[in-house]
C-alpha cells in the first residue's frame, strides 16, 4: 500500500469536479440554514430538478445546453415556491419534514413508469455533455487528450475544463453570497435566523425574506445538479438519494455554517477524507489485514464514517473548521 499515492489521489479528489459540485450545492444549503436558519433536508431535490432540466432538454427535446440550464433553474424556482408557500409561515420543523419528503417523492416520480417518455425511468438519460466539451474545443483552452499537473496530481484536459467552469461557478456564488449577506437584505435574513419575532416587530415581511432565501439557495443547488449532469454525461434518479443531502450537511457543518468559505473548505476536506478512507481500507483489505470485510463492506464503513463525523462535529466542533461559535452554534441539548 503506497501511502503517498493514496495522499496524492485524495488531494486530487479534494480539488476535483465532484468536490466543486458538492461545494456549490452546499453554498445553497448555507444560504438556507447558515444565514436564514431554514432547516432544508431536501437539497438533493433541487439538484435533481436541475440535473433533469438539463437532461430532458438536451436528451429528449434536443435543445441547447444553455436552455437546459435555464429550464433546470426555472424548475428549482417552482419547487421552492411549492415547498415554501405552505410551510414558511409555520415552525421550522414543518419545512424540514416537507423538504426531505418532497426530495424522495421527486426521485420516485422521476423513476416511475409513467414518466419514462421524459426521464427514461430507472435507466436515466445519457449523452448530456457533448455540447459542453465542444465549448472547450471552440475556446481552445485545454487539449482533451493532454494532461495538466504533475505526477499523480494531474488531470485530463476534459477534467480541467470542467473544473475551471465548476470552481468558477463556486467562486461566483461565494462572491454573490458575500455581497448579499453584507447588504441590508442579508442583515435582515440573519436577524430572522436569530429571532424572527423581533424582525417582524420592526415591520419586515419575514415570510417574503424567507421565501427569497429559499429560492436563492434552491437555485444554487439546481445549478450544482446541472453541473453534475454535465460532469457525468448521464443521470439516473437513484443518484439523488437522501444520503446526498446528508453529505451536504456534513460538508456544511465541517467547514462552518454561516461562513462564505465554509462550504468550500468543508467540501475539499470531506472528499479528501472520503477518498483517503476508501483507499486505506481497500489497501488494508488487499493485503489481508481485514479478512472479515468484502467489497460492499467498505462502502458501508464509509457511510458509518460520515455519520460518526457528523455526530462528532455537532458535539465537539459545532461551528466547524472556520466557523464562529458565537454566531452559529448547533443546539444539541
Amino acid at each position: 500500500m503506497d501511502i503517498f499515492l493514496i495522499l496524492a489521489e485524495s488531494a486530487r479528489s479534494a480539488v476535483g469536479p465532484v468536490a466543486a459540485i458538492y461545494a456549490l450545492a452546499a453554498i445553497g444549503l448555507n444560504m438556507h440554514f447558515g444565514y436564514a436558519g431554514l432547516l432544508n433536508f431536501g437539497q438533493v431535490g433541487f439538484m435533481l430538478v436541475g440535473a433533469y432540466g438539463v437532461g430532458i432538454s438536451v436528451a429528449v427535446f434536443e435543445l441547447p445546453l444553455l436552455v437546459g440550464f435555464l429550464v433546470g433553474l426555472a424548475c428549482a424556482v417552482v419547487l421552492a415556491l411549492l415547498l415554501g408557500v405552505p410551510t414558511l409561515r409555520l415552525r421550522a420543523d414543518y419545512l424540514s419534514i416537507t423538504t426531505i419528503a418532497a426530495a424522495e417523492v421527486l426521485r420516485l416520480v422521476y423513476r416511475a413508469g409513467f414518466a419514462e417518455p421524459l426521464t427514461n425511468g430507472v435507466y436515466g438519460l445519457q449523452n448530456l455533455s457533448t455540447e459542453f466539451r465542444e465549448w472547450n474545443l471552440a475556446l481552445g483552452l485545454f487539449d482533451p487528450a493532454g494532461r495538466y499537473g504533475f505526477g499523480s496530481f494531474s488531470f485530463s484536459g476534459s477534467h480541467m475544463w470542467l473544473m475551471t467552469v465548476t470552481w468558477g461557478l463556486v467562486a461566483l456564488m461565494a462572491a454573490l453570497t458575500w455581497a448579499l449577506i453584507h447588504s441590508p437584505w442579508g442583515r435582515v435574513v440573519k436577524g430572522i435566523r436569530e429571532d424572527e419575532d423581533a424582525v417582524r416587530s420592526l415591520g419586515k415581511n419575514v415570510f417574503a425574506y424567507k421565501m427569497q432565501a429559499l429560492v436563492l439557495g434552491g437555485l444554487i443547488g439546481a445549478l450544482a445538479g446541472c453541473m453534475m449532469a454535465v460532469h457525468q454525461g448521464a443521470i439516473a434518479p437513484d443518484q439523488f438519494k437522501p444520503q446526498v443531502t446528508f453529505f451536504l450537511w456534513v460538508i456544511l457543518l465541517l467547514g462552518g455554517a454561516g461562513r462564505v468559505l465554509g462550504p468550500i473548505v468543508g467540501s475539499m476536506v470531506f472528499w479528501f477524507l472520503m477518498n483517503f478512507t476508501d483507499k486505506v481500507l481497500r489497501g488494508l483489505g488487499s493485503e489481508g489485514y481485514l479478512p472479515f470485510l468484502s467489497g460492499p463492506d467498505f462502502g458501508a464503513i464509509q457511510l458509518a464514517f460520515v455519520g460518526a463525523l457528523l455526530v462528532l462535529l455537532i458535539v465537539f466542533r459545532p461551528q466547524g473548521l472556520i466557523g464562529d461559535r458565537k454566531e452559529m452554534l448547533i443546539n444539541v441539548k
